[in-house]
């Protein structure tokens, strides 16, 4: 016990908060949203299309919902069908690195009848990374009293997209094979794993994060440092407020999958092009530190609905404003409350139902993946009935941003309906 006590004392906070951070970054930043900044490269290969593509894409966000999904009832099936104790968190986070390196290496690979099930394997890695590292962490930091350090390890998946985003962009300018970019990024994630590796050799038997069902990529799992409220709210409440989230995952995704060619439609030969992503990426380190120094004492529908706003305004500006102050506006606005908006929900879900939470972010969390997966097809479908490629993704970036302002009219609705007590 003495030098178990010594060896979880030998790791300082700040070491552990880094390391949940790469970790983040290893399978959100790479496993799952590297597919972005190298579908320009892919497409000028000819080894996809925009259809394709846009499969691939919901591949991965089908992936991430089963796996979000495996990962809250893992203790469960694992009692009850398998007749053993639950894994440790660490061996579950550690095979997700591992399996997120293989799988993104995979992708080098010349064979695309392959590549839906790479995606979707991704996919479920991704969701158990971000779980188990999200509960890991926030057990190890709250042993040490530094809960607080909780926002550096959800700056992880935006530092992930940023480096990714630049190393896609110099991938370009040198001309480079997608091919070349999946192996550079695979050996990218090996490294990475390794580094946090030692970290998460160190064993804690925990439980799920009551906030272990968030979908996307923020900082709801530091809900479990926030005390539960006791006010109930109706069973409709509870459905209109899972519709209004699910609706920013249907639109956000197609922005966030086709930034790149999008603007390589918008804006051909600029030099600005392969920059809005990393921009993306940066937004989205920006909005984790902000929103945790945000108020909860108000009513967090109204901060939700304008972050729906914020986001609306982000897709519609490559719509009206197509230049690169519009894009670089619009990977800004869009990117800032990308974790705020699952934060804030999860909150919101507490307050509500403080005694079966979990349930009730596993159905936020369905909702939320269904708008996702239907996100990318959408675009493809829209794109196949438009006369040019534009045309077509300024149709669904305006559908996007029209489903973004419901949600938001949706969120002050159900504040007016079912005022805060």
């Amino acid at each position: 016990m003495r030098s178990s006590a010594l060896q979880r004392g030998s790791v300082s906070p700040g070491v552990i908060a880094i390391t949940c951070a790469l970790a983040l970054a290893t399978a959100m930043g790479i496993g799952r949203f590297a597919f972005t900044p190298l579908l320009p490269m892919m497409l000028a290969d000819g080894v996809v299309d925009l259809p394709g593509a846009s499969w691939l894409a919901s591949a991965n966000y089908l992936g991430y919902l089963v796996g979000a999904l495996l990962c809250t009832f893992q203790p469960l099936i694992w009692s009850r069908f398998i007749s053993l104790p639950p894994v440790l968190a660490t061996t579950w986070l550690r095979g997700g690195l591992v399996a997120t390196c293989v799988l993104t290496l995979g992708m080098a690979l010349q064979l695309p009848a392959l590549w839906p099930w790479l995606r979707f394997a991704a996919g479920v890695a991704s969701a158990f990374v971000f779980v188990f590292t999200s509960g890991w962490c926030l057990a190890r930091l709250g042993e040490r009293q530094a809960g607080h350090l909780g926002g550096i390890m959800y700056s992880g998946p935006g530092a992930g997209i940023a480096l990714s985003g630049v190393l896609a962009s110099g991938m370009v300018a040198l001309h480079s094979k997608a091919a070349a970019g999946w192996l550079i990024f695979g050996v990218l994630a090996c490294v990475l794993t390794a580094i946090t590796w030692r970290t998460f050799s160190m064993k804690l038997d925990i439980k799920l994060p009551s906030a272990a069902l968030a979908p996307a990529d923020g900082a709801a799992s530091s809900l479990a440092a926030q005390p539960a409220r006791t006010s109930f709210a109706s069973r409709w409440h509870m459905f209109w407020l899972a519709i209004a989230y699910g609706l920013d995952g249907l639109g956000y995704i197609i922005t966030a999958t086709f930034l790149p060619v999008i603007a390589r439609q918008v804006m051909p030969g600029s030099a600005w092009l392969d920059l809005f992503w990393p921009l993306f990426g940066l937004a989205v380190i920006v909005g984790a530190w902000l929103s945790t120094r945000i108020s909860l004492k108000g009513d967090l529908r109204y901060v939700l609905a304008a972050c729906y706003i914020m986001q609306a305004i982000g897709v519609i500006l490559t719509v009206w404003v197509p230049t690169p102050l519009g894009f670089a506006l619009g990977s800004l606005l869009l990117g800032m409350p990308f974790t705020a908006i699952t934060f804030f929900a999860m909150q919101e879900v507490r307050r509500l139902k403080p005694h079966s939470a979990p349930s009730y972010m596993g159905l936020l969390t369905a909702v939320y993946g269904m708008g996702q997966i239907a996100g990318p097809p959408l675009a493809a479908w829209l794109l196949s009935r438009s006369a040019t490629v534009g045309q077509g993704f300024n149709l669904a970036l305006q559908i996007a941003a029209s489903v973004l302002v419901l949600g938001a009219l949706m969120f002050v609705g159900l504040a007016r309906i079912y005022p805060k007590k």
